[in-house]
């Protein structure tokens, strides 16, 4: 089939990166808004556009009938999803193919299956990749947790069965925990995502969040597109990632792109996704959870590779035979991605409100690649994800791809909100990060060093 109009289901800097790919495709994009997206520069560029609600998200955005009217009206051929909303959504997926129009995604009972974290962990087991240790089935009671904590002891972690973003994920460390911890998640689940079964995992301690790219296409081929190192984050959300790992070896990532096609090819994946390790300090590496769609770090690979994922993802889905074997894909230098979030760089608490100057960073397209969709004067409402930007770098060396965030960091000035731009130096400028000695809390022990002096480690507050 060939795609002619994609309508992309979204908001925010993925739309802008999303109309690139079909620019250079020759497709003609249409764009949707919600009434507080209405003044987005990025609609200029789209051949079409569409208000489909109010700021709510769940009125807009989050709303598949209103979107599916739109994709009538428009007549577009195929739907994006992009990252977030209702990109991981059999429901909305069903709808769109209800409606005569191609899916840019996963099939929808692809979706529908591994929105079970415990049917994911069910496929890995069967097919021989390891998994954090736990239940592969949902637990039913709270005296399923006592007798998990008592074989295998504290700290363990409950996760919603099914949900993400960072919700639905409960720290353990003791007995007195359990029961509150079981009932708050289950709560969360069920406010959240309509579901509150939850399944139980032994705490692996200070790990590495490790991710592969994949790309699989309807013929039975699979690809790997290099790793990614995520474990700077805050309450469970990335916040820089980078490739290649300083930590995984040559034997080490052939073994991850091994478990990665076979959990992909065992699910009947179709499209881009995200196989997720944690790696313990020992060296062992555990599947996580699979994210079956396009990354928010999706530019660090791009930039790695030189491989273009959007457009890949849009030529699979329209039926072409993945062009790409695993000897095409070379990860040449280093990439760094910082995002920039509308918060408070202490706290994390959202920042919305108008942008009263903005500069951004002198551009070189070989070393520095910005996604956004900020202007001067704008306005950053409080309704949705407060990401505002994505700074990616690339360098020869990793040294090099440090020294070249650093400097676009420094030159970005957003003034009228508060940004987590003086986090990401406070990042990029520790010895822990310069070394390559992270983990999942590296965050929590960065800060506890810095608040004993803020003012020189955080500049601009």
């Amino acid at each position: 089939m060939v795609i002619k109009k994609l309508l992309i289901a979204n908001r925010g800097e993925i739309v802008p990166r999303v109309m690139r790919a079909c620019q250079n495709l020759g497709i003609k994009t249409v764009a949707v808004y919600s009434e507080a997206d209405k003044n987005m520069f990025y609609l200029k560029n789209a051949d079409e556009t569409y208000n489909i609600g109010p700021a709510n998200p769940v009125k807009s955005y989050l709303n598949i009938e209103s979107i599916i009217d739109a994709v009538k009206s428009s007549g577009a051929d195929a739907v994006h999803p992009g990252y977030g909303f209702l990109s991981e959504n059999a429901s909305f997926a069903e709808a769109v193919f209800a409606g005569g129009a191609t899916w840019v995604g996963p099939p929808p009972a692809v979706l529908k299956s591994i929105d079970s974290k415990c049917y994911c962990r069910q496929i890995a087991t069967e097919a021989g990749v390891p998994v954090v240790p736990g239940t592969i089935t949902i637990i039913s009671d709270v005296d399923e947790i006592y007798r998990f904590a008592s074989e295998y002891g504290y700290p363990i972690v409950l996760k919603l069965d099914k949900g993400g973003g960072g919700k639905g994920i409960e720290l353990v460390k003791e007995e007195g925990q359990v029961q509150a911890a079981f009932e708050r998640l289950s709560r969360i689940g069920t406010l959240a995502f309509g579901h509150p079964e939850c399944y139980i995992e032994k705490e692996i301690i200070n790990p590495r969040h490790i991710e592969i790219q994949f790309l699989t296409d309807s013929y039975g081929n699979c690809v790997c597109l290099g790793e990614r190192e995520c474990s700077i984050q805050r309450r469970y959300q990335k916040i820089i990632e980078e490739s290649p790992s300083t930590v995984v070896t040559e034997e080490e990532r052939a073994a991850l792109f091994e478990y990665t096609c076979k959990l992909a090819l065992a699910m009947g994946y179709q499209g881009a996704g995200t196989m997720e390790f944690l790696r313990s300090e020992n060296g062992d590496f555990y599947f996580m959870e699979v994210n079956a769609r396009l990354q928010v770090e999706h530019p660090v690979t791009e930039f790695l590779t030189g491989i273009d994922i959007v457009q890949n993802q849009i030529k699979i889905a329209s039926g072409s035979e993945l062009g790409l074997a695993q000897e095409d894909v070379v990860m040449n230098g280093h990439s760094i991605e910082a995002r920039v979030y509308a918060e408070d760089p202490v706290t994390f608490c959202p920042s919305p409100g108008k942008i009263n100057k903005l500069v951004f960073p002198q551009m070189d397209e070989k070393t520095l690649r910005i996604d956004h969709t900020i202007e001067e004067g704008g306005a950053v409402p409080p309704y949705y994800d407060p990401l505002l930007a994505k700074v990616i770098s690339w360098g020869p060396t990793r040294l090099e791809a440090i020294a070249n965030l650093s400097r676009a960091l420094n030159d970005f000035k957003i003034e009228g909100i508060k940004t987590t731009i003086s986090v990401n130096h406070l990042i990029l400028n520790s010895d822990r990060f310069a070394s390559g000695d992270l983990n999942t809390g590296f965050i929590e022990a960065l800060f506890k060093t810095a608040r004993g002096d803020v003012k020189p480690l955080w500049p601009n507050m």
